[in-house]
């Protein structure tokens, strides 16, 4: 519960951090690695790409109202090279929730994590260096194919003209089990540099509540309440 108290505080109280212009295009960078199927301890959970899924559900016929969405999914794939298993399934594209819906849903997580190459590859998709754009990171844990990811989010923060990385940390565990308070709920993804350098958000979530918030505090312009209407900027004047 107060992961759904801290989404709601975060829209409640910095209802102008979700005020990016909806006219930039954004790109979903959607964690598909081998994790996303994973239950929680003793298989007492739910698989996370089960809650990614109906959160997914829940928001995203509301935010492809106010800006075009592309999608990008790391992890599964044909790659001889399972690193190099990054699948760009269509750019910036207005009215495409349907389509991100039906990936996700068809989607069967496998393969490690280059969450790295993955945002690398999104930001060079959405013309970084020569027009604003935001990314948003799903991810439920580190790095694993070697990626420098914050020397990427210096990169990116130096050479583009004005990209947004936001992150979201959904269930992201530490490396060890802590018998003594249970599994580690609320440790942060290394990949939190990625928002921290370029001037975007990082936000955890554990529950499906908490990821429709942090997708609506993310792409939404701006957001009101978790539950509350999107609402598009009305320009000065």
């Amino acid at each position: 519960m107060k992961w759904v108290a801290l989404a709601a505080m975060v829209l409640a109280v910095q209802p102008a951090a979700a005020s990016q212009d909806c006219t930039e295009d954004a790109i979903i960078v959607f964690d598909g690695s081998g994790s996303m199927s994973e239950m929680g301890f003793n298989r007492l959970d739910t698989p996370r790409i089960f809650e990614a899924r109906e959160a997914l559900h829940r928001i995203i016929p509301r935010i492809e109202r106010l800006r075009r969405l592309g999608l990008t999914v790391y992890g599964p794939g044909a790659a001889r090279d399972a690193c190099e298993s990054v699948t760009h399934h269509f750019p910036p594209t207005a009215s495409a929730g349907a389509r991100i819906l039906s990936v996700i849903d068809e989607l069967a997580p496998a393969g490690p994590t280059p969450l790295t190459r993955a945002v690398a590859e999104a930001a060079e998709a959405l013309d970084y260096t020569r027009r604003p754009a935001t990314v948003v990171l799903v991810t439920d844990g580190k790095e694993t194919c070697g990626g420098a990811t914050c020397q990427l989010a210096a990169h990116l923060a130096h050479e583009g003209v004005d990209l947004t990385v936001h992150v979201i940390g959904f269930k992201v565990r530490a490396e060890h089990f802590d018998w003594g308070r249970g599994v580690n709920v609320g440790a942060e993804t290394a990949a939190s540099c990625l928002a921290e350098t370029t001037g975007g958000q990082y936000v955890p979530a554990e529950t499906v509540d908490d990821l429709v918030a942090a997708l609506s505090l993310t792409l939404g312009c701006p957001v009101y309440g978790a539950s509350g209407p999107l609402q598009r900027k009305t320009p000065p004047g």
